[in-house]
Protein backbone atom coordinates (compact mmCIF):
# COMPACT_ATOMS: atom_id res chain seq x y z
CA UNK A 1 0.00 0.00 0.00
CA UNK A 2 1.79 3.30 -1.31
CA UNK A 3 1.43 6.03 1.35
CA UNK A 4 -0.20 8.93 -0.32
CA UNK A 5 -0.16 12.34 1.30
CA UNK A 6 -3.81 14.91 1.01
CA UNK A 7 -3.48 18.20 -0.83
CA UNK A 8 -5.46 21.14 -0.89
CA UNK A 9 -8.76 21.53 -2.91
CA UNK A 10 -11.47 23.24 -0.34
CA UNK A 11 -9.91 26.57 1.10
CA UNK A 12 -10.83 28.02 4.59
CA UNK A 13 -13.84 29.70 3.85
CA UNK A 14 -15.13 27.70 1.45
CA UNK A 15 -18.48 25.78 2.25
CA UNK A 16 -18.74 21.96 2.45
CA UNK A 17 -20.33 20.58 -0.54
CA UNK A 18 -23.60 18.76 -0.26
CA UNK A 19 -24.28 15.23 -0.16
CA UNK A 20 -26.85 12.56 0.02
CA UNK A 21 -25.33 9.48 1.25
CA UNK A 22 -26.53 6.35 2.44
CA UNK A 23 -25.31 4.72 6.20
CA UNK A 24 -24.92 1.84 7.87
CA UNK A 25 -27.71 2.17 9.54
CA UNK A 26 -29.68 2.43 6.46
CA UNK A 27 -30.68 5.93 6.12
CA UNK A 28 -30.09 9.09 4.22
CA UNK A 29 -27.63 11.74 5.52
CA UNK A 30 -27.15 15.48 3.93
CA UNK A 31 -25.22 18.33 4.98
CA UNK A 32 -28.70 19.60 6.49
CA UNK A 33 -28.57 16.81 9.25
CA UNK A 34 -25.64 18.24 10.81
CA UNK A 35 -26.50 22.43 10.62
CA UNK A 36 -27.44 22.47 14.20
CA UNK A 37 -23.78 21.64 15.65
CA UNK A 38 -21.30 24.29 16.08
CA UNK A 39 -19.06 22.38 14.36
CA UNK A 40 -18.36 19.43 11.51
CA UNK A 41 -15.56 16.62 11.02
CA UNK A 42 -16.18 14.76 8.14
CA UNK A 43 -13.86 12.04 7.54
CA UNK A 44 -12.62 10.29 4.09
CA UNK A 45 -12.08 6.67 5.50
CA UNK A 46 -12.45 2.96 4.66
CA UNK A 47 -12.61 -0.45 5.91
CA UNK A 48 -9.19 -2.09 4.43
CA UNK A 49 -7.25 0.87 5.34
CA UNK A 50 -4.19 0.69 8.04
CA UNK A 51 -3.96 4.11 8.14
CA UNK A 52 -7.51 4.68 9.10
CA UNK A 53 -7.31 1.34 11.37
CA UNK A 54 -4.31 3.20 13.12
CA UNK A 55 -6.80 6.48 13.54
CA UNK A 56 -10.25 4.94 13.79
CA UNK A 57 -9.94 4.68 17.58
CA UNK A 58 -8.88 8.29 17.90
CA UNK A 59 -11.95 9.69 15.45
CA UNK A 60 -14.17 7.35 17.70
CA UNK A 61 -12.50 9.26 20.72
CA UNK A 62 -12.97 12.81 19.03
CA UNK A 63 -16.92 12.05 18.71
CA UNK A 64 -17.41 10.94 22.08
CA UNK A 65 -15.86 13.87 23.30
CA UNK A 66 -17.50 16.62 21.25
CA UNK A 67 -20.65 14.84 19.68
CA UNK A 68 -23.07 17.05 21.60
CA UNK A 69 -21.72 20.27 19.63
CA UNK A 70 -19.54 18.97 16.97
CA UNK A 71 -20.99 16.13 14.14
CA UNK A 72 -18.35 13.49 13.07
CA UNK A 73 -19.11 11.85 9.65
CA UNK A 74 -17.20 9.36 8.37
CA UNK A 75 -17.57 9.02 4.65
CA UNK A 76 -15.77 5.49 2.62
CA UNK A 77 -15.46 6.73 -1.51
CA UNK A 78 -13.35 3.75 -2.17
CA UNK A 79 -14.47 1.64 -5.16
CA UNK A 80 -16.90 -0.93 -3.38
CA UNK A 81 -16.02 -3.65 -5.31
CA UNK A 82 -12.55 -3.02 -3.70
CA UNK A 83 -11.44 -6.15 -1.65
CA UNK A 84 -12.98 -5.60 2.20
CA UNK A 85 -14.88 -3.15 0.87
CA UNK A 86 -18.81 -2.14 0.17
CA UNK A 87 -21.36 -1.17 2.31
CA UNK A 88 -21.97 -4.97 4.23
CA UNK A 89 -17.86 -4.41 4.73
CA UNK A 90 -18.67 -1.39 5.70
CA UNK A 91 -21.45 -2.60 8.48
CA UNK A 92 -18.96 -5.18 10.35
CA UNK A 93 -16.19 -2.38 10.45
CA UNK A 94 -18.48 -0.30 12.34
CA UNK A 95 -19.57 -2.43 14.41
CA UNK A 96 -16.12 -3.75 15.38
CA UNK A 97 -14.95 -0.39 16.03
CA UNK A 98 -17.91 0.88 17.76
CA UNK A 99 -18.10 3.45 15.43
CA UNK A 100 -21.05 5.57 16.90
CA UNK A 101 -21.30 8.38 14.23
CA UNK A 102 -22.91 8.44 10.31
CA UNK A 103 -20.49 6.14 8.34
CA UNK A 104 -21.69 6.88 4.58
CA UNK A 105 -21.05 4.99 1.59
CA UNK A 106 -19.98 7.39 -1.53
CA UNK A 107 -19.86 4.56 -4.43
CA UNK A 108 -19.86 7.45 -7.00
CA UNK A 109 -17.17 9.04 -5.96
CA UNK A 110 -18.24 12.73 -6.33
CA UNK A 111 -18.53 13.78 -2.64
CA UNK A 112 -14.79 12.53 -2.60
CA UNK A 113 -13.57 14.29 -5.59
CA UNK A 114 -15.99 17.85 -4.93
CA UNK A 115 -13.91 17.37 -1.14
CA UNK A 116 -10.73 17.02 -3.15
CA UNK A 117 -10.32 13.45 -0.84
CA UNK A 118 -7.31 11.94 -2.02
CA UNK A 119 -6.52 9.27 1.05
CA UNK A 120 -7.75 7.53 4.05
CA UNK A 121 -7.94 9.02 6.62
CA UNK A 122 -8.59 12.64 5.20
CA UNK A 123 -10.28 14.86 7.43
CA UNK A 124 -12.06 18.23 7.18
CA UNK A 125 -13.21 20.40 9.98
CA UNK A 126 -15.82 22.72 9.45
CA UNK A 127 -17.38 25.50 11.84
CA UNK A 128 -21.54 26.05 12.00
CA UNK A 129 -22.36 27.12 9.02
CA UNK A 130 -20.39 24.39 7.06
CA UNK A 131 -17.03 26.41 6.31
CA UNK A 132 -13.71 24.86 5.82
CA UNK A 133 -11.62 25.70 8.95
CA UNK A 134 -8.98 22.89 9.01
CA UNK A 135 -8.58 20.56 6.95
CA UNK A 136 -5.43 18.39 8.32
CA UNK A 137 -4.34 14.93 10.20
CA UNK A 138 -6.26 13.74 13.14
CA UNK A 139 -3.17 13.39 14.87
CA UNK A 140 1.15 12.78 14.34
CA UNK A 141 0.75 9.25 14.63
CA UNK A 142 1.22 6.87 11.21
CA UNK A 143 1.58 3.45 12.72
CA UNK A 144 0.03 1.82 14.85
CA UNK A 145 1.50 1.43 18.55
CA UNK A 146 3.24 4.82 17.63
CA UNK A 147 3.01 7.25 20.47
CA UNK A 148 1.03 10.50 19.89
CA UNK A 149 2.68 13.60 20.47
CA UNK A 150 0.23 16.26 18.89
CA UNK A 151 -3.31 15.64 18.79
CA UNK A 152 -3.63 18.14 15.98
CA UNK A 153 -7.27 17.55 15.58
CA UNK A 154 -8.26 17.86 19.08
CA UNK A 155 -6.35 20.76 19.56
CA UNK A 156 -8.14 22.23 16.36
CA UNK A 157 -11.70 21.38 17.68
CA UNK A 158 -10.76 23.46 20.97
CA UNK A 159 -10.24 26.18 19.36
CA UNK A 160 -13.06 26.35 17.06
CA UNK A 161 -15.46 25.84 19.85
CA UNK A 162 -13.49 28.16 22.12
CA UNK A 163 -13.79 30.84 18.76
CA UNK A 164 -10.21 30.98 18.34
CA UNK A 165 -7.88 31.34 15.26
CA UNK A 166 -6.44 27.83 13.79
CA UNK A 167 -3.54 29.66 11.85
CA UNK A 168 -4.91 27.94 8.47
CA UNK A 169 -1.95 25.89 8.08
CA UNK A 170 -2.70 22.77 6.15
CA UNK A 171 -1.06 20.14 7.61
CA UNK A 172 -1.69 17.02 5.32
CA UNK A 173 -3.12 14.07 6.63
CA UNK A 174 -1.35 10.81 4.80
CA UNK A 175 -2.97 7.25 4.34
CA UNK A 176 -3.60 5.19 1.73
CA UNK A 177 -5.00 6.29 -1.45
CA UNK A 178 -8.66 6.47 -2.03
CA UNK A 179 -9.42 3.28 -4.49
CA UNK A 180 -10.31 4.66 -8.10
CA UNK A 181 -13.16 2.82 -10.02
CA UNK A 182 -11.65 2.33 -13.43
Amino acid sequence: MALTQSFQKLNNGDKAPDFSLQGTDGRTYSLADFQKREGLLIVFICNHCPYVKAKIGAIVQLHEKYKDRVAVVGINSNDPNYEGEGMENMKMFAKERNIGFPYLLDDTQEVARAYGATCTPDPFLFDKDQRLVFHGRIDDVLEPGQEVSEHTMDENIQKLLKGEEMGGAFRPSMGCSIKWIE
